[in-house]
This record gives C-alpha cells, sequence and structure tokens, in this order.
C-alpha cells in the first residue's frame, strides 16, 4: 500500500476528498493546486483533524518547470513518492464552433499535458526502485461522447489513451497504472468550468423580442447535476482509495458504470439518445 501520495488539484473537490481519505489511511501527502490559499487551508485542516503530515506546494501543472521543482521538493521531504494521483482539471462545456484554438489549448495545456508533465517528473525515481502507482483522475467524458463536451471529451480522451498506453509499457517495470472515470461530480470543480453558448438572435422574425442563450451551458450543466450520473466528491475519493488499495486497473465511478456499460455495448442505440437529449 501507498506511503507517500502526491495528489495533484488538490485544494477543492475530488483532490481534497482523496486528501482525506489517504490521509485517514496512514498516508504522508504532498498536495499541489493553483490557488495558495485553498491549498495552504486544506493542508491546515488535515494537520488539525487527522494530524496528518503534510506537505502543500502551490503549483500549476501546466508549467513543467513548477512540475518538476514539485516532485524534487517532495522527494527532498520523503525520499521517495509511492503514488501519484494525477487530478487537476478544468471543464468547458458549449458548441464547438463557440470554442476557439486557445480555448483548446487551454483545456488541453492542463487536463492533457499536466498529466504528462508530473508522470514525467516522478517515473525516473519509481523506475529507479521498481515500483510506484501512478492514478489518472478521467472521465465518463473520457469512456464515451458527452454532446456540447467536444474539448472536455477530447482531452479526457486523451487521457483513458494515456493510461491504457502507460499500464502496457510500465507493467513490467513494476509501475501500475491506474484510470479512475468518475460521471458528473458535484464539487466546486464547476466554479471554474467554462461555458460557452450558441448565439442566438434578440428578436424574432416578426419583431417581438425573443429569449437570449443566457447561460443555456450553465443550465444545461445544472440539470446535469440532477442526472443518476452524479457522483459526490467523497465516492470518487473511495474509489482511488479501492483502486489502489486493491490495484485494480480500472474503475468507473457509480452509476456512470452503466451509462459508460451501455454505450461500449449499444453505441448505436446510446448515440441518438445523447444527442437528442434536452438542449
Amino acid at each position: 500500500m501507498a506511503d507517500v501520495v502526491l495528489i495533484t488539484g488538490a485544494s477543492e473537490g475530488i483532490g481534497r476528498a482523496t486528501a482525506f481519505t489517504f490521509a485517514r489511511g496512514g498516508c504522508r501527502l504532498a498536495l499541489a493546486a493553483r490557488t495558495p490559499e485553498t491549498l495552504n487551508q486544506t493542508a491546515i485542516d488535515l494537520e488539525q483533524s487527522l494530524n496528518a503530515e503534510v506537505l502543500a506546494i502551490p503549483t500549476d501543472v501546466a508549467q513543467p518547470e513548477q512540475v518538476q521543482t514539485l516532485v524534487e521538493r517532495t522527494l527532498e521531504r520523503y525520499g521517495r513518492i509511492d503514488c501519484l494521483i494525477n487530478n487537476a482539471g478544468i471543464c468547458m462545456s458549449g458548441p464547438f464552433l463557440q470554442t476557439t484554438p486557445d480555448h483548446w489549448q487551454q483545456l488541453m495545456a492542463v487536463n492533457f499535458l499536466g498529466y504528462i508533465h508530473t508522470i514525467r517528473a516522478v517515473l525516473p525515481d519509481m523506475l529507479k526502485r521498481k515500483q510506484g502507482q501512478i492514478v489518472n483522475v478521467g472521465s465518463i467524458g473520457g469512456k464515451m461522447p458527452l454532446p456540447h463536451m467536444s474539448a472536455y471529451c477530447a482531452s479526457k480522451y486523451a487521457v483513458t489513451g494515456l493510461t491504457e498506453a502507460l499500464r502496457l509499457e510500465l507493467k513490467s517495470q513494476g509501475i501500475q497504472v491506474i484510470g479512475v472515470h468518475p460521471g458528473i461530480v458535484n464539487s466546486d470543480f464547476l466554479k471554474r468550468a467554462i461555458f460557452l453558448d450558441e448565439p442566438q438572435p434578440t428578436a424574432s422574425a416578426n419583431g417581438h423580442d425573443a429569449p437570449t442563450a443566457g447561460g443555456l451551458a450553465r443550465e444545461r450543466m445544472e440539470q446535469a447535476l440532477e442526472s443518476f450520473l452524479v457522483s459526490q466528491p467523497e465516492e470518487v475519493a473511495e474509489a482511488i482509495w479501492e483502486a489502489v488499495r486493491e490495484s485494480k486497473s480500472e474503475v468507473v465511478v457509480g452509476m456512470a458504470q452503466w451509462a459508460v456499460g451501455a454505450y461500449t455495448l449499444f453505441p448505436g442505440l446510446v448515440g441518438p439518445m445523447l444527442q437528442d437529449a434536452p438542449r
């Protein structure tokens, strides 16, 4: 079982819940997130409530030099990293034509390249010791398509491919690579989400006022939070804990496993249902 655990995106939502779960299990923690204030508060809460040993290092995972510093400081403090939990990410929802190249670069820089940077930084030490675990927190959007979320799904499908390819490459060298895929998570994650709306006319053809877009993308996401696919951060954290403890290769969290299973078996049926979902 892992002793020293490095968690990215650790100040809120899934990352914070995961930090508490692993601290209860007796693990020593290195926590990373972009916002120093919330990250430091998480560390204080862990130390005060669980007497946990915590190293908090503000880090933007999209910046490889910051990630390298994160890993070097963790190794200086603890001597090794037994488990990396890649969790930092951002969400984007809206029509494809409303996304720009900058949107795509921003999403891929965090959701995909951020994982690349951390893995590259921790892997040399793990390979030297011939042991370690890498957990990539993906998404249901990396296992099946979601309407109005093309950029997000592309980033999460990339994470799925990375996870599965690395699993094959590193297994013989003592490194286990695990994919954990939540459904929609009811957490602070959505506070940082990017919502893009379709342009709509402000007047109807007969001259009367017509409704504007007015946050349709955000409304869709809020409606989705009422669906059976929603998970709580603590549920995802427990799934990560069990996957690490039991050396699982992949976990789809909660009711999302039924949606992914249905799409895998019946894509021709489930796909049109997703396409025709209320907009």
